[in-house]
């Protein structure tokens, strides 16, 4: 960014202004209908925003837990859905802040942000690096989170570890998928899928023994998903 954009004093002053300045009302519309909400959106995509993640994270770096908290939910608490997208690539850019001190921070993020843009984001990445680098300590919150009321906890329970390949509690993903392959929820059932498909990747062999010894239990749809690239295995 150049010029007035550098002169803004925040965080939320600098992102308002940077994707007001690119904004596109026809792609906007088309946004807000692809995501089903009636949040407003700008109409800036993710090449569009990229420079200004870039821009935002250089020019405001947290000089604390508190800073980087605070910047992370100044931007989230903003109208328009790239501004939400913009507090995660902050949550995600500063690094030496994604240890468990900000898991409550993440679960917030999860709970309001309660659809699948915004809540895989924060379940894939921020809390795939906790219970990859610290799961003695965040595991045993996790493994609430898969009984919780909150649907999109349960979702991201069962997704934390896409990504995370050999680094993967094995133990920890069947449980999960087993213990919520009963719900009719599409976005449970997306999620045992996809979880199963990823870390099939790593081991199909494992995974294919889970779908057989389940089938009977997985919906049609995370069976499908898990088995996408196992067939030859399970057949």
């Amino acid at each position: 960014m150049t010029g007035p954009a550098r002169l803004h004093s925040t965080p939320v002053q600098f992102a308002q202004e940077a994707l007001a300045a690119v904004a596109d009302p026809e792609k906007a519309a088309g946004m807000r209908a692809y995501m089903k909400t009636d949040m407003p959106f700008y109409g800036v995509q993710k090449t569009e925003r990229t420079p200004i993640l870039r821009d935002l994270v250089r020019m405001f770096p947290p000089s604390d837990q508190a800073d980087y908290e605070g910047t992370v939910l100044a931007l989230w608490a903003l109208p328009h859905r790239e501004e939400k997208y913009l507090a995660l690539g902050v949550a995600r850019h500063f690094t030496t802040f994604v240890t468990p001190v900000s898991l409550p921070l993440y679960r917030r993020l999860i709970v309001e942000g309660a659809w699948w843009d915004l809540v895989d984001e924060v379940a894939t990445h921020l809390i795939c690096d906790l219970v990859v680098g610290y799961p003695s300590a965040v595991w045993p919150i996790i493994d609430t989170w898969i009984d919780s009321e909150e649907m999109w906890l349960r979702r991201s329970a069962i997704i934390c570890q896409v990504g995370a390949k050999e680094r993967t509690d094995t133990h920890r993903l069947f449980r999960f998928c087993a213990q919520r392959a009963f719900e009719q929820d599409f976005f449970i059932r997306k999620a045992i899928g996809w979880a199963l498909r990823q870390h099939a990747r790593t081991d199909p062999e494992s995974v294919a023994r889970f779908v057989i010894r389940h089938e009977g239990e997985l919906s049609a749809l995370s069976y499908r998903e898990a088995t996408k690239h196992i067939g030859h295995l399970i057949a």
